[in-house]
C-alpha cells in the first residue's frame, strides 16, 4: 500500500526498513510518548512488528520523504469497520517540519474516503503540546481527558487526551 503528497509517501513497512525503525522508536521522545513501544527497542522487536505480532496490521506504514523513512503511522480499524485509531511517530531530525501533519492528513483523508470511516480517533498523552498541534492543524478535536488510561514501563498510570475527527472536518494545507 502507498499513498502520496507530492514527494512524501506512507508505505508499507519492509525489512529493508529495520534499521531505520529501530533507531526511530529507540528516540528518547519517542519512548516517553508512546509506551506501548519496547524500550529499549531492538530489531527483534522490528521483526516482530513486520510479521504483524505486535498491534493491529490493518494500516502500519512508513513515513518516507524523498525516499527516507523518517517516521511511522498507523491506522488500526475497528471490527465494525466505521472507526479508525491513528498513531504516529516522527524521527528526531524530521520533527518540527510539518511532514508529521502532512502524513497525518493523508493517512485521514483515506481512512474517510477510501475506506468510508465514519470517525478517526487520536489519543495523546495531555503533556505532548507537539502531537495535540499537529493533530489540531488536521482538523481533529479534543474530545476530552480519559483519566489513568496508560500504564508506562515504569508503572506510572497517566491519563490521555482524546481526538476525534469526523468526515467534512478534515483541513487540507
Amino acid at each position: 500500500m502507498e499513498l502520496h503528497d507530492g514527494d512524501l509517501v506512507l508505505r508499507s513497512w519492509t525489512e529493508v526498513d529495520v534499521d531505520a525503525m529501530v533507531a526511530g522508536c529507540n528516540d528518547r521522545e519517542v519512548a516517553r510518548w508512546i509506551p506501548l513501544i519496547p524500550h529499549p527497542y531492538t530489531q527483534e522487536d522490528a521483526f516482530e512488528f513486520l510479521r504483524g505480532e505486535v498491534a493491529p496490521a490493518d494500516h502500519r506504514l512508513a513515513i518516507t520523504l524523498a525516499g527516507s523513512v523518517v517516521g511511522g503511522i498507523g491506522m488500526g480499524v475497528n471490527v465494525h469497520d466505521y472507526r479508525g485509531r491513528i498513531g504516529y511517530w516522527m524521527a528526531a531530525g524530521s520533527r518540527g517540519r510539518g511532514i508529521c501533519t502532512r502524513a497525518l492528513r493523508v493517512l485521514s483523508r483515506f481512512g474517510l474516503d477510501e475506506l468510508g470511516l465514519q470517525r478517526l480517533e487520536l489519543i495523546t498523552d495531555p503533556d505532548n503540546v507537539a502531537s495535540q498541534r499537529v493533530a489540531e492543524k488536521v482538523g481533529f478535536q479534543r474530545e476530552g481527558l480519559l483519566r489513568a488510561h496508560l500504564r508506562h514501563p515504569d508503572g506510572r498510570i497517566r491519563d490521555s487526551v482524546m481526538y476525534g475527527l469526523l468526515p467534512g472536518e478534515l483541513r487540507e494545507a
